[in-house]
């Protein structure tokens, strides 16, 4: 049986091949990737199972097993996960259920409320220590604890079994939005949390805090925006209070062999105009390596340079293996909105393929001050088309105004950087 959802209205859907048999596989092949009981399928994020009962031979013969209508209505972005028997999701309304992932049916149920904080949840986190057993949640700023069992709070976490996310904040950051989309990423006992906040003028700044799962304490805070006097902190030309973000939105991915946790951070705000946030930036739009149990740098890479595009990355790195000249090396890869793909050494942060900073244009705008280079990947090469290769054959032939859409292609700046 496989199980998927995204962007469904409502619906839990398990879809089923009556007959089909599993490929011959090696034993240790068959170990591997054959639970999706973490967010996009394991620490890694790597999308993958080695389950094979489902194949391209049969996959047209699909029928529908069962189908779980959710008790409110709206869009759903998240990606269950499967424990032995047992199916977690979260429902538009943010509702966290429990099915029996071989028939549907309701185990339980958590939240009443119908209040959707203008947020969406992409699912949830599970850990375990013997009996004990957890789901790990978030709606609006507040991180919740479930019994992965009965759905009943854990109240020993945090205070009545949550814990607000304001509480790594400066106090000037207390009352300003901050929630979380994406499940948390879990280490030993810590859940590293990704966040969102806002993207303008005076947005909370993107810390990533780490929490212990047994009693909601705060355990370390990595500053993206560096506090004063440290590392990164001689990159901000400017300490203005009304910048805030760098945060992780998108996810993180964990290497739980070596303790290192790898995030991704997005763009400071405000997101348009960096005039109040001269300089490179650090630690805004970078893959942060963190040793996972402390939140110490280890190493870090900036795929943007004062970003003014909004070019933050739009998803978890994955954790993959290289080989190279019969070596097998731990890379991270991390993808970025432009389509480019970084590839580093897992433990050093080296470029595994060669980066070149190339000169990019400067900004008219003023007050603005461009950075003069970007870091471009040589290899591999992206897999979007980049701006400068759009032509008018690329504007919609079914559009009314196609003649107003091509000079507005043809007058544009196409050029990689151009800023606004």
């Amino acid at each position: 049986m496989i199980l998927r959802n995204y962007y469904c209205i409502g619906l839990f859907i398990a879809l089923f091949v009556s007959g089909c048999q599993n490929s011959e596989k090696p034993v240790e092949e068959k170990s591997k990737y054959t639970t999706w009981s973490s967010y996009l399928g394991g620490p890694d994020r790597n999308h993958f199972s080695t389950l094979s009962k489902i194949t391209k031979e049969n996959v047209s013969k699909l029928k529908i097993a069962w189908v779980y209508e959710a008790p409110d209505y709206g869009q759903m972005q998240m990606n269950p996960i499967v424990v032995d028997t047992i199916l977690y999701g979260v429902t538009a309304a943010l509702r966290v259920v429990a099915l029996q992932a071989e028939t549907g049916k309701e185990i339980w149920r958590y939240g009443d409320s119908l209040q959707v904080w203008h947020s969406t949840s992409r699912g949830v986190s599970y850990w375990e220590e013997g009996e004990d057993k957890r789901i790990l949640f978030t709606k609006g700023p507040e991180l919740f604890a479930l019994n992965a069992i009965t759905g009943k709070p854990i109240m020993e976490f945090g205070v009545n079994g949550k814990v607000d996310l304001h509480k790594g904040m400066p106090e000037t950051a207390k009352d300003k939005f901050v929630i979380s989309n994406t499940p948390g990423t879990i280490f030993e006992d810590l859940i590293i949390m990704p966040l969102r906040v806002s993207e303008d003028v005076g947005a909370a700044p993107g810390n990533i805090m780490a929490f212990n799962i047994k009693t909601g304490e705060l355990e370390w805070i990595f500053h993206t925006i560096p506090l004063s006097g440290e590392a990164g902190s001689e990159t901000w030309e400017d300490t203005n209070p009304l910048v805030g973000a760098a945060n992780n939105w998108a996810g993180m991915a964990v290497d739980e062999a070596r303790g290192i946790i790898y995030v991704p951070t997005g763009s400071a705000a405000p997101d348009f105009y960096g005039g109040i946030r001269k300089g490179s930036n650090l630690f805004a739009n970078c893959l942060l390596a963190l040793d996972a149990k402390t939140g110490k740098r280890l190493w870090h890479f900036q795929l943007t340079h004062h970003d003014i595009w909004d070019r933050d990355p739009p998803a978890p790195p994955n954790l993959i293996t290289i080989t190279r000249s019969g070596k097998k090396i731990p890379a991270v890869a991390q993808v970025t909105k432009q389509g480019y793909v970084y590839v580093f050494h897992r433990e050093t942060g080296e470029p595994l393929f060669d980066i070149d900073e190339v000169p990019v244009p400067a900004s008219s705008l003023k007050g603005e001050k461009a950075w003069e280079t970007q870091p471009f990947p040589v290899s591999p090469k992206p897999f979007a088309r980049q701006s400068s290769e759009l032509t008018e054959n690329d504007v919609n032939p079914y559009a009314k105004n196609q003649e107003e859409l091509k000079a507005i292609l043809n007058n544009a700046d196409k050029r990689i950087y151009a800023p606004p």
